[in-house]
């Protein structure tokens, strides 16, 4: 496992794109929750995910995507925009949507679609990432960040003209095929996305953010 490179200081400029769905319907591998704990720690992973985010050197501005109105006033308290979706059944329609949107807003900026469910995301991992991801991108190559599974992926970036993200089963060798470059493979708490009750439990043992620890204190317990 490669280490991990540092950020170019002042260069790297990125719009991280982060697709929420309605806590509501979020999360549903969260198995063995109440509905109303559920729609709390999916809200939180959201909130935690982004804040990292909006506090990462290199980041010129977060853009949540999202139909749930409490979401979004809590995401533009954070310091972030948000925008709407109008393509809620397509994870990659979603996608492909907001950068555009991005393009409009930011158009010198690196497009970065960042999964919701990152509540252990550090803005110093993520800013190395981002620097890493930043340099395929200024070389017109798209990148991708797998899962900790290895299967999945947490991150794609690309030339605006160029964005196709390919989320999903299998997503990162459906990355991969379509020429994208694997980055952050060192990048643990970028990698660290939460399906089900084994990943929290482990998630919330290594440490959460503070928005996923307050929604799991007494309601969550942690692994061992």
């Amino acid at each position: 496992m490669s280490a991990p490179p540092q950020a170019p200081s002042g260069t790297t400029r990125c719009v991280v794109v982060v697709p929420v769905k309605p806590p509501a319907r979020g999360k549903s591998r969260l198995t063995g929750l109440s509905d109303a704990v559920r729609r709390d720690v999916a809200e939180a992973f959201a909130l935690d995910t982004a804040q990292a985010a909006v506090s990462t050197p290199g980041v010129e501005a977060v853009l949540v995507v999202t139909d749930d109105f409490r979401l979004a006033t809590s995401m533009r308290a954070l310091g972030c925009e948000v925008i709407p979706d109008g393509t809620s059944e397509d994870l990659n329609a979603t996608l492909v949507q907001a950068v555009a949107e991005e393009a409009r807003r930011w158009p010198d900026a690196t497009p970065v679609a960042l999964c919701a469910d990152l509540p252990r995301l550090r803005p110093v991992e993520l800013a190395a990432v981002l620097g890493e991801v930043a340099a395929h991108v200024a070389a017109g190559r798209s990148a991708y960040v797998a899962d900790r599974a290895g299967t999945g992926t947490t991150l794609y970036a690309a030339p605006a003209g160029q964005f196709d993200p390919r989320f999903g089963t299998g997503s990162a060798a459906r990355h991969r095929t379509a020429g994208a470059v694997e980055a952050g493979s060192w990048a643990t708490t970028v990698r660290t996305d939460v399906d089900d009750l084994d990943d929290l439990g482990a998630a919330l043992v290594a440490g959460v953010g503070p928005h996923t620890s307050r929604a799991c204190e007494g309601r969550v317990a942690p692994l061992g």
